[in-house]
C-alpha cells in the first residue's frame, strides 16, 4: 500500500495507478486466454435470445402505462416536480429534497452520502428516480398479478444493479479508497472478480477459513448406512438414557445439512442430542450424472422410506418423528400422505416441518422463476448433464435478496478490493449442490407452477394418488415472519390440509436464522397459540403470544410427551447398522468448484 508522502504527490501517485491498471489488464487478458484454450464458459448451452420473455414483458408494460394516460402524466408531473425540488436544493434554494434519506439503507450509510453535497444529490436523484419507477410498475392498470410480480421484480433487479454505490466514479467510499491506497484496491478487487469468474460464483467469505468436519459439522457421530442417493448418520447420546422414539432429520437436498449443525453453539443437531433423543439425519448426496433419472419417487423410495425402516430396524422402535426442512418438508407431507393411503401412518409418531409449503397459491417471489422462458433455461442448462449446476440455484436464491447476497459483495470485494470476513453461515451458503434435472422440472412445474400437491390426487408417489388430507399424524408446523424463500403465509396453508393435531409456531428473522436460533444465543422471538388454530394467519398474528428467544424449547415440549418412555442410550454401529465412517461422512464434503 502508498504511503502518505507518496499519496501527497499527483505525478507520483498518477503513475502508481497507471502501473496498477496495467496489471489490471494484464490479468484480465490472461484470464481470458485461460478461459479460451478451456473452450470457453458458456457449457455449450445455446440459449435463446430472450429466454425470460423480456421483450413481451416491456411491451405489456409500455401498452399498460399508455392504457391510462391521465394517471401517467400525473406520475411524471410528480416525478419532474421533485426532481425540480431537488436541484433547488442542490443550488443552495430553500426547498428540500422529497426523495427518501436512504440513511436506513446501507448502501448509502457512509457519511459522505450525506455530508458530501455532489454524493448527496446522486444518491438522492437516484432514490427519487427509483422511487418512481416502482411506483410506475406497481400502479399498472390491466396486467394479472402473476405478470406483474414477474414486472416488479425484474424492475428491481434492473433498478438495484443502477444504484450509484455499485460504481467506482459515483461511490464516495470507493473513490476515497482509491486515493487512500494509490488504487491497490482496485486491483486486488480484480484478483478477486477473476478468481471467481474461474469458480464461477462468487465468494461471500474466507472458505479457507471452515473445514467441513474440522470447525463446522463437528457433532460426534457414525455414518451407518448409505446408497446412491444418501448417508444416513447417527449422533453419539450424551446422555445415559434416551427417549424410546429416535428422531429422523430429513434436510434439504438443495442445500448441505450441516446449516443444522454449523458450529456446536449453533447446532440444532447437538441440541436435539443433548435433549435425550436419538438422532438420525440424512447427508443427502450431491447431484450427478449418475442420478439423472431421479425423480420425486426416487426421493420417496429410496430416501425417505428407507431411512425410515433402517432406523426402526435399528432401533426396533415402534415409530420415529420425523423432520422436514424446507423442500424435503415438502416431500415428507406426501410420505406421510402415502403412508396414510397404505395403511402405514403408525410408523411416524409425530411430523415437523421447517419453512415448508404444500399449498404453492401464495408462494412469494420465487414463483417468477416458473414462467414458461424461465423453466425453459433451466431445463436447458440441465439436461445434458443430468443435474442443475447448484452454482446456478445459488444465484437464484441471492437474486431474490440481490443488494445483500450481490451488490454488497460486489462493492466489499471488487471496487473496495476488501479481504474476506470469515463466516460460517456465509460459508454453508456458498457451499451449493446440485439437484437432479428431472426432480427439479418436475418440482417446479407440478408443485409451484400448478400447485398439485394441495389438489386431493393432483399428484401420484410410487403409483398412489396423494390425499394431504388423509394425514392425522401430530404435526408441528414452524414459519419465518421474514421468510423471503417459503413466506410465512404459504407456510401457514399446510396447517390447513392436515386432518390430525396442528402446532404452529412464528419465528422470528427468515428462512435460515429463523430455524438456527439455540437457545443460549437468546435472539429474535417467536409466537405461539394453545389450543384450535384460527381459520388465517392474520388471526394468528393477532391472537398469538409472543415469546422471547429461541422457539425449540416449545418444540421439544411438544415432542417429549409423545415420545414414549427412557431406554439405555444407543450408541451408533452396536445395533442392526454397522459404522461406515465418521460423522458428517464423505457425500457432504464433496464441495463444486
Amino acid at each position: 500500500m502508498a504511503d502518505d508522502s507518496k499519496l501527497a504527490d499527483p505525478a507520483e501517485t498518477f503513475e502508481r495507478m497507471t502501473y496498477l491498471s496495467g496489471k489490471a489488464q494484464q490479468m484480465m487478458l490472461e484470464f481470458i486466454a485461460r478461459q479460451e484454450s478451456a473452450g470457453g464458459t458458456s457449457g455449450g448451452m445455446n440459449l435463446t435470445a430472450d429466454p425470460f420473455g423480456m421483450m413481451d414483458m416491456w411491451t405489456g408494460i409500455t401498452q399498460a402505462a399508455l392504457s391510462d394516460p391521465v394517471k401517467l402524466a400525473q406520475m411524471q408531473m410528480d416525478y419532474v416536480q421533485e426532481a425540480v425540488q431537488l436541484w433547488q436544493g442542490m443550488l443552495g434554494g430553500e426547498a428540500t429534497p422529497t426523495a427518501a434519506t436512504g440513511k436506513q439503507d446501507r448502501r448509502f450509510s457512509g457519511d459522505a452520502w450525506e455530508n458530501a453535497p455532489a454524493f448527496s444529490f446522486i444518491k438522492q436523484a437516484y432514490l427519487l428516480t427509483s422511487r418512481y419507477i416502482m411506483d410506475t410498475v406497481e400502479e399498472l392498470d390491466g396486467i394479472e398479478d402473476k405478470d406483474r410480480e414477474k414486472i416488479q421484480f425484474y424492475t428491481k433487479q434492473f433498478v438495484d444493479a443502477m444504484s450509484p454505490s455499485n460504481y467506482l466514479l459515483t461511490n464516495p467510499e470507493v473513490l476515497q479508497k482509491t486515493i487512500e491506497t494509490g488504487g491497490e484496491n482496485l486491483l486486488k478487487g480484480t484478483e478477486h472478480l477473476l478468481h471467481d469468474l474461474e469458480q464461477g460464483r462468487m465468494r461471500m467469505t474466507d472458505e479457507s477459513a471452515f473445514e467441513v468436519g474440522g470447525n463446522v459439522a463437528v457433532t460426534p457421530g457414525k455414518v451407518v448406512f448409505q446408497n446412491r442417493l444418501f448417508q444416513l448418520i447417527q449422533y453419539a447420546p450424551t446422555t445415559s438414557q434416551v427417549y424410546e422414539i429416535p428422531l429422523l432429520i430429513f434436510p434439504p437436498w438443495i442445500n448441505k445439512f450441516y446449516i443444522l449443525d454449523l458450529t456446536p453453539e449453533k447446532s440444532f443437531i447437538r441440541w436435539a442430542v443433548e435433549q435425550g433423543l436419538t438422532v438420525y439425519v440424512v447427508s443427502w448426496k450431491n447431484a450427478d450424472e449418475t442420478t439423472a433419472d431421479v425423480t420425486q419417487d426416487s426421493y420417496v423410495e429410496e430416501g425417505f422410506l428407507t431411512a425410515l425402516d433402517q432406523v426402526l430396524a435399528d432401533t426396533k422402535a415402534e415409530a420415529a418423528h420425523l423432520i422436514g426442512y424446507c423442500v424435503a418438508g415438502t416431500t415428507l407431507s406426501a410420505v406421510l400422505a402415502l403412508l396414510a393411503a397404505r395403511g402405514e401412518a403408525t410408523k411416524v409418531r409425530t411430523a415437523t416441518f421447517f419453512t415448508a409449503q404444500v399449498d404453492f397459491e401464495d408462494a412469494g417471489e420465487l414463483s417468477v422463476f416458473i414462467r414458461e422462458g424461465e423453466l425453459a433455461l433451466a431445463d436447458e442448462q440441465s439436461r445434458e448433464r443430468g443435474y442443475l449446476d447448484g452454482r446456478a440455484m445459488a444465484a437464484t436464491f441471492n437474486m431474490l435478496r440481490s443488494n445483500d447476497l450481490i451488490w454488497n459483495y460486489v462493492v466489499n470485494n471488487y471496487l473496495l478490493g476488501k479481504d474476506y470476513f470469515p463466516f460460517d453461515l456465509l460459508f454453508w451458503n456458498s457451499d451449493a449442490t446440485n439437484v437432479p434435472a428431472k426432480w427439479h422440472q418436475n418440482y417446479l412445474k407440478d408443485l409451484y407452477r400448478d400447485n398439485k400437491l394441495a389438489t386431493p390426487g393432483g399428484i401420484s408417489i410410487l403409483g398412489t394418488p396423494i390425499n394431504l388430507s388423509k394425514v392425522e399424524t401430530p404435526a408441528y408446523v414452524q414459519a419465518g415472519k421474514e421468510d423471503h424463500i417459503a413466506p410465512m403465509r404459504s407456510v401457514w396453508k399446510l396447517t390447513k390440509h392436515f386432518s390430525g393435531p396442528v402446532r404452529f409456531t412464528l419465528a422470528g428473522s427468515g428462512h435460515i436464522a429463523g430455524v438456527v436460533n439455540p437457545p443460549a444465543l437468546g435472539k429474535y422471538q417467536h409466537w405461539t397459540l394453545d389450543g384450535e388454530l384460527p381459520d388465517t394467519v392474520d388471526e394468528f398474528e393477532r391472537l398469538a403470544k409472543e415469546n422471547k428467544g429461541s422457539w425449540w424449547p416449545d418444540w421439544i415440549a411438544w415432542l417429549t410427551p409423545q415420545s414414549g418412555k427412557k431406554v439405555e442410550a444407543r450408541k451408533p454401529g452396536k445395533r442392526k447398522l454397522k459404522v461406515i465412517e465418521d460423522a458428517p461422512g464423505s457425500y457432504v464434503k464433496q464441495r463444486l468448484i
